[in-house]
């Protein structure tokens, strides 16, 4: 059985198909229209039952759990308007810098 393969770019694709769906007849399209804070907590959600299932060591759990946390960031940065290219240039501009030279750097 093979099995299709979704990018994150497809998937970024798809998800800015639905932002002027019915949020009635679409998920991705509901959560767009509940707006940046309610798309923020719904990833919250999805990367504490992440942490839960990594912490389990539940593989099947750990991998459907991943799944939706990319799901759930690729359409939170729909609903902030970021787009892939700009997380891929940041984390382009970062390459070849120390994790930890990097996270003194910025001012939180």
């Amino acid at each position: 059985m093979t099995v299709a393969r979704l990018s994150i770019e497809d998937l970024a694709k798809i998800v800015e198909t639905r932002k002027g769906a019915d949020p009635e007849t679409s998920y991705t399209a509901k959560l767009l229209h509940r707006g940046v804070g309610q798309c923020a907590k719904k990833l919250g959600e999805e990367a504490v039952e992440t942490v839960i299932a990594s912490l389990a060591g539940d593989r099947a759990a750990i991998r459907a759990e991943a799944a939706d946390l990319i799901y759930h960031l690729v359409v939170l940065l729909a609903a902030a308007d970021v787009e892939l290219e700009e997380i891929y240039a940041e984390l382009g501009r970062r390459e070849g810098t120390s994790g930890i030279a990097e996270k003194a750097s910025r001012r939180i």
